[in-house]
């Protein structure tokens, strides 16, 4: 398997330590819920390339320690099997690492055998499970998740189904799970009584305990039924 190098043709374009006040403030927010768990589950949905989930792997291992590191499951999904095989392979070129701090490339990537390519470390490596996954099948990878991450998917559904997968990631998440999306993608109204706002420096949400239906427009008709 080839390194992935910038301008390659993908779908969902990313790269290492994106979006980094998002990411930091998701985990500082999370942190007091996990601290002491034997067991930490976080979702990122649509890892593209394995860039994203690497990033919260590195970002988790500083805050947490590498004792406590040992107890967190990453599960990286995507529905594009061939940009999983380069998160598997975790091989990158040095010219798609150059926005790792120097901390973490110390620390955290390792020379991978091949010119001008560095491999993500073992113990970041583990933490990280690939799973083959289509978010508009409307299930989760699983449940009882601390943490989700959703970037660069949720803009390519419309809005009857961007309204199911949060609904999919509320019921995933554990009670004050958290969910931190992109930017520019905003809570649907619909969906608004699933999650509170955090912080307004982000789209970072905490799951609420609800007992409605959630209600999802007919893209064709304009009428709202029960999802």
């Amino acid at each position: 398997m080839k390194p992935w190098k910038p301008g390659a043709s993908r779908v969902a374009l990313t790269y290492f330590f994106r979006d980094l006040g998002s990411l930091e403030l998701a985990i500082s927010h999370v942190m007091p819920q996990i601290s002491g768990r034997s067991r930490i589950r976080v979702w990122d949905a649509g890892c593209a390339m394995g860039q994203e989930p690497f990033t919260l792997a590195m970002l988790l291992a500083e805050a947490l320690g590498p004792r406590m590191f040992g107890n967190v499951e990453i599960i990286a999904s995507d529905y594009d099997k061939s940009v999983i095989e380069v998160l598997d392979a975790a091989v990158y070129a040095d010219e798609e690492l150059q926005r790792v701090p120097e901390l973490y490339f110390k620390r955290y990537l390792e020379a991978s055998g091949s010119e001008g390519t560095h491999r993500v470390a073992e113990p970041i490596r583990k933490a990280v499970r690939s799973v083959h996954h289509d978010l508009l099948s409307f299930t989760p990878v699983c449940d009882r998740l601390s943490l989700i991450v959703c970037k660069n998917v949720l803009l390519h559904f419309n809005q009857a189904e961007r309204i199911k997968v949060f609904k999919v990631f509320h019921d995933a998440l554990e009670p004050q799970g958290l969910l931190v999306t992109e930017h520019t993608q905003k809570l649907p109204a619909e969906a608004g009584h699933l999650f509170s706002q955090v912080t307004p420096q982000c789209q970072l949400f905490c799951k609420t305990e609800v007992g409605a239906s959630i209600q999802v427009p007919n893209e064709s008709t304009g009428e709202r039924r029960n999802a």
